[in-house]
């Protein structure tokens, strides 16, 4: 296995470009000790910028990338210039085991296709997973995938994800025998496409795995800290956390226009202020930030675009622990065991 320490980064992705991505590697180094980064992108540019953060500079290296992957560019186009850009680079750095793992804020379609084609598949895993922390009303997240890879699914992709899921949960979270359930319509067992009841019969046949299947969730419980991981396919799931997402937001908004409408809400304001504080910090994507692409021959993070350095250096430290439990190996256990008990 790779050194755990060395996380390849793509300091040329983002919304914001190279500050914020630089800002959140540091940030990261101070969060979690031990870790070591390759910085990837324009050298010259990366030098400049190291200067705002001189601590960061003992615990890096830097490898020039020519070309950036643009944030609309089509991902056979991005796949034909991977060796030139900073985003194929830093991929190709986990495929040569130089990183443990890799973070890039750039475009996912493009991402997704140059991590697949790089690092290939797990054996027993027919397609990848984008996957994901979610915010609960339980004591920790939730994980749920798929999130746009795949639109359309079937039974056998369905039971891998969960299995792939499963592991993510117990590297991530520290959950030891995760709640798994599948997205659906309704929670009764007759509801729901042939893909989805075929999967969930299966997964109830599935006893080799550390997880315990718990059927369907409906979309209004996923927020409800009833489950560990909730299993989809990348259309609904899609859907799914753009439709939390925008929720998160119109709370936020209608909490700052109600607070603002007259003095006695603003005096309201300052009294519940510790709450609304708790409130936008537990909502916040930010502290939620990092999703994996599950199911690859090595570990790949996908920061969001609109990241701040938080967000930034929660990605790099979810990478991290990925890698210092072992993600991987765990998925491939999983995916021995249960072929073994078929």
């Amino acid at each position: 296995m790779p050194d755990s320490g060395w996380i390849a980064v793509d300091a040329m992705g983002g919304d914001d470009g190279l500050a914020v991505m630089l800002a959140g590697v540091a940030r990261a180094r101070h969060r979690f000790e031990g870790m070591r980064f390759i910085l990837v992108g324009d050298e010259a540019a990366i030098r400049e910028e190291l200067k705002a953060h001189p601590n960061l500079s003992q615990n890096s290296e830097i490898v020039h990338a020519p070309e950036v992957v643009g944030s609309s560019e089509k991902p056979s186009q991005a796949i034909r210039r991977a060796k030139k850009t900073s985003m194929g680079i830093a991929i190709d750095l986990v495929k040569q085991g130089r990183a443990a793992a890799a973070v890039s804020s750039g475009n996912t379609g493009a991402l997704m296709a140059m991590a697949k084609l790089s690092l290939r598949m797990l054996p027993g895993i027919d397609r990848p997973a984008l996957a994901a922390r979610l915010p609960t009303l339980g004591d920790t997240d939730m994980v749920m995938l798929d999130l746009g890879a795949n639109t359309e699914c079937d039974a056998r992709n369905l039971v891998q994800f969960a299995i792939m899921g499963a592991a993510y949960a117990r590297t991530a979270l520290d959950i030891p025998h995760p709640r798994v359930a599948l997205l659906n319509i309704g929670s009764e067992d007759m509801k729901g496409t042939d893909e989805i009841r075929d999967a969930a019969a299966q997964l109830r046949a599935t006893p080799s795995v550390d997880m315990q299947f718990n059927g369907f969730i409906e979309g209004d419980r996923l927020s409800r800290g009833e489950v560990d991981v909730v299993v989809c396919d990348g259309f609904s799931g899609n859907i799914a956390l753009k439709t939390a997402e925008g929720t998160a937001r119109f709370v936020a908004d209608l909490l700052k226009r109600a607070f603002r409408s007259s003095v006695r809400s603003k005096l309201g304001f300052l009294i519940s202020k510790p709450a609304t504080e708790l409130l936008r910090d537990h909502l916040d994507p930010n502290n939620h930030n990092g999703a994996v692409f599950l199911g690859l021959n090595g570990i790949v993070v996908k920061s969001h675009g609109g990241a701040n350095e938080r967000g930034v250096a929660t990605a790099i430290g979810n990478a991290a622990k990925m890698v210092r439990n072992d993600l991987v190996r765990r998925i491939a256990d999983d995916l021995g065991n249960v072929e073994k008990a078929a």
